[in-house]
């Protein structure tokens, strides 16, 4: 019942209760007035109700006739609307006037520099896509924002003091206060260009989504991924440990981090840390690194600390004079880094813009905003090794994977 009608009723029972009142007191002619104007307020009602009945029953068959075209094929989903508008920018077709409802429907809205918002469906399976094994960012804490800027306030990290004993009838002393900081953020806009060529748009809509899909994920991993590794290596500058033994791992986590951050440690570290960590043995000969007897895919560091292994070209090591250090990411990176997620993915096209129209390709220009963070800069420590290279073949290894990284962070403008 909307609020017209509602008001209506109440005047109704009002009048009634006045009705009511003139007769109590004797006034029969103003009870016979009042009734009279009880019989419009009636007759009011009911006509304004019938015609919201109507009006109900209209959307009710509107949306069940609406429910049968999709059911039976009749009306285009979002991600074939999404397509359909992709042809048309690119002047290989006009854009139905189905399509434009469908996408004026899904659009969440109008960046300040135009483009298409990628509909929810493809947006979301760039989202799962992304979140593979090698994604930094299942190891961060990520909040989604609906803001371009804003700002969160967390408690200091202090070491706390004892009460003082307080004497019987004595002044109770002053403790000292909680001290807070401010974490600003502002969200940066992060993409690329795709070149398409003439013969993709020509092929089927599943082809084309599943391209952007799987181009959009990696681009998308890729920059997370680079924005992680760039903000540890940022906030543990100039405080690295060299380690050379077990021992020195062990010291890390019994006495450099706090121990409410021990408790929900791990190690992440790339292929040639872990391939040290893996051939490590205590003094029975037995390897240093065990499977997790929960999931027994994961391997443990001390039977309790779990490690992640991701790509060198990922988190690259270091060349040094004789070799290089190896990265052993110790501690919490929930607790360490945030990244503030605008979670708005959106594309520009264009086929006429510097080279394409010679090459006969089409530009898909991305982007994505998101900022990244510290948080508690004691939640995590990065631990060196120094493997000496035995050859120059493993000097150029080195050299390729850290080329590879530059190569593809280079493709992820702001």
């Amino acid at each position: 019942m909307n609020e017209e009608l509602k008001k209506l009723l109440d005047s109704i029972r009002a009048k009634k209760q006045e009705v009511r009142d003139f007769c109590a007191a004797d006034k029969i002619e103003d009870a016979k007035k009042a009734k009279e104007e009880l019989k419009d307020l009636q007759a009011k009602f009911d006509l304004l109700y019938d015609l919201e009945q109507e009006k109900i029953q209209n959307a009710g068959q509107m949306a069940a006739e609406g429910t049968a075209k999709k059911a039976g094929g009749g009306e285009k989903n979002h991600a074939t609307a999404f397509v359909n508008a992709i042809r048309a920018a690119a002047g290989k077709g006009n854009l139905s006037e189905d399509d434009r409802e469908i996408l004026n429907a899904m659009k969440e809205g109008t960046d300040e520099d135009g483009g298409l918002t990628v509909p929810q469906d493809i947006r979301t399976a760039v989202k799962e896509l992304r979140r593979g094994e090698d994604a930094l960012e299942n190891l961060v804490n990520v909040e989604k924002v609906t803001t371009l800027s804003g700002s969160r306030v967390i408690e200091k990290h202090a070491d706390q003091t004892p009460f003082d004993n307080v004497d019987e009838a004595a002044e109770f002393p002053e403790v000292s206060t909680p001290q807070f900081e401010k974490i600003d953020y502002k969200v940066k806009k992060k993409g690329g260009i795709l070149k398409v060529t003439q013969e993709l748009l020509d092929d089927s809509s599943e082809n084309i989504i599943a391209y952007l899909k799987r181009w959009l994920a990696k681009k998308s991993k890729a920059t997370r991924n680079f924005m992680v590794v760039a903000k540890v290596r940022e906030i543990t500058k100039d405080k690295e440990i060299a380690i050379d033994s077990l021992d020195d791992l062990k010291k890390i986590f019994n006495i450099t981090l706090d121990p409410a951050i021990a408790l929900t440690s791990g190690v992440v570290t790339n292929q040639d840390g872990y391939n040290w960590l893996d051939a490590l043995k205590d003094e029975d000969g037995r390897y240093i690194l065990q499977p997790d007897p929960v999931k027994p895919t994961n391997m443990l560091l001390f039977g309790k600390y779990h490690v992640k292994r991701i790509g060198n070209k990922t988190l690259p090591s270091v060349e040094t004079e004789g070799g290089y250090k190896v990265p052993l990411i110790c501690g919490d990176l929930k607790e360490a880094v945030t990244i503030f997620d605008r979670e708005t993915l959106a594309i520009d096209i264009s086929n006429v813009a510097g080279d394409f129209w010679k090459t006969d390709q089409t530009g898909f220009k991305a982007r994505e905003r998101l900022d990244i963070k510290e948080v508690d800069t004691e939640a995590v420590v990065m631990a060196e090794h120094l493997i000496k290279a035995d050859s120059g073949t493993a000097k150029a290894a080195r050299h390729n994977n850290q080329d590879g990284v530059a190569d593809d962070n280079n493709t992820t403008g702001n």
